[in-house]
C-alpha cells in the first residue's frame, strides 16, 4: 500500500527517508564530510517515482552470487549482491530501486533470510527491502546507528567485531571508511577459497594489483596509516582468495588476500612519507 506521506529518497546518495509530507532540508548523509551536495543542489525523488524511469539488471557472478544494479545509475551507483546458501539468502549491501521485477525474481530464488550492508552509503531502501521479503531482519553496526535516517524494527543493530549469519557466512567489523564499516566473510566463495564482500570498505581500484583505503572517496579524504594497518590485521585472520567491491566488476578474481595486505603496506608507508615498500 502507498504511503500517506511520501518516502523522499535522496538522488546523490541514494538514502530514503522517513515518511514526510516534505523532503528534509538537506540531506544528512550527503553533508557529512564523507559525501557531498552537488553544486545545483539538493535534489530529491521519491520511492514510488524510481521505478517510472529506471530498472533493476542481474548478473551471474559465480555459482550462488548474483550481482543486482540499477540502471540508469541512482545515486552513488553501487550494485547489491544476492549470496544463495543452503540456509537461506542474504542480499549484501542495498540500492534505492525495488520494482516489481525485482521482488518477483528474488521470490523465485528462495526469497531473503537477512540484509547487511557495509556502511550508510547503500542504506538506500533498506526498510522497503526488507518489507518485501517479510520484514527479514536488516543487520547494521551499532557503531553506525546514528546515520540511519528511516528508523524501523526491522533494522537489528548488532555489536563488537563478528556477527555470524548463516554456516560459512559472517560478518565483520573493519571500520575505516565508517566505524561501523562491514565486510562479509562467505567460507564458500571463489570455489571454496573464500570470498569476501566489501561494499568499498575496501575499495577495488583500476590497477588490480591493490586496492583502496579512504574516509571519502569522493572528496579525497585518505585514512591515517595505523587505521589501515589496523584493518589489515583484522582481515589477515580471514581466509578468502577472491574479493567483490561495490560496482559492477568491481573483483579480484585471485590473491586478494595478498593484494590486500600489499596495499595496506603501500598505504601506511606512504602516508608516513616513506618510500613504497
Amino acid at each position: 500500500m502507498p504511503h500517506a506521506d511520501p518516502t523522499f529518497v535522496c538522488t546523490t546518495c541514494g538514502v530514503q527517508y522517513a515518511p514526510a509530507p516534505e523532503p528534509p532540508a538537506a540531506c544528512v548523509i550527503c553533508t557529512d564530510e564523507r559525501q557531498y551536495v552537488p553544486g545545483t543542489g539538493q535534489r530529491w525523488t521519491t520511492f514510488t517515482e524510481l521505478p517510472r524511469g529506471h530498472r533493476n539488471a542481474f548478473q551471474q557472478l559465480e555459482p550462488q552470487l548474483l550481482g543486482i544494479g540499477t540502471t540508469p545509475t541512482v545515486g552513488i551507483g553501487q550494485r547489491a549482491l544476492l549470496l544463495r546458501t543452503p540456509a537461506g539468502n542474504v542480499l549484501w549491501d542495498c540500492i534505492s530501486l525495488l520494482d516489481d521485477a525485482t521482488v518477483e525474481i528474488i521470490t523465485a530464488l528462495g526469497g531473503l533470510h537477512a540484509i547487511a550492508i557495509s556502511h550508510p552509503h547503500y542504506y538506500a531502501t533498506m526498510v522497503e527491502w526488507s518489507r518485501a521479503f517479510g520484514d527479514v531482519p536488516v543487520h547494521l553496526h551499532a557503531a553506525d546507528r546514528t546515520h540511519v535516517m528511516r528508523p524501523d524494527a526491522a533494522l537489528h543493530f548488532w555489536e563488537g567485531s563478528q556477527l555470524p549469519l548463516l554456516p560459512g557466512v559472517q560478518l565483520v567489523q573493519l571500520g575505516g571508511h565508517f566505524a561501523g564499516g562491514t565486510v562479509l566473510h562467505w567460507a564458500g566463495g571463489a570455489e571454496g577459497r573464500g570470498a569476501l564482500l566489501t561494499g568499498d570498505i575496501i575499495q577495488v581500484i583500476p590497477d588490480r594489483r591493490y586496492v583502496g583505503f579512504m574516509r571519502s572517496y569522493p572528496n579525497f579524504i585518505p585514512l591515517p596509516p595505523q587505521e589501515v594497518e589496523r584493518m589489515a590485521r583484522v582481515a589477515h585472520g580471514l581466509p578468502f582468495d577472491r574479493l567483490y567491491g561495490a560496482w559492477w566488476d568491481a573483483h579480484i578474481e585471485r590473491d586478494a588476500h595478498a593484494v590486500v595486505q600489499r596495499s595496506a603496506a603501500r598505504h601506511a608507508a606512504w602516508g608516513r612519507g616513506m618510500p613504497e615498500p
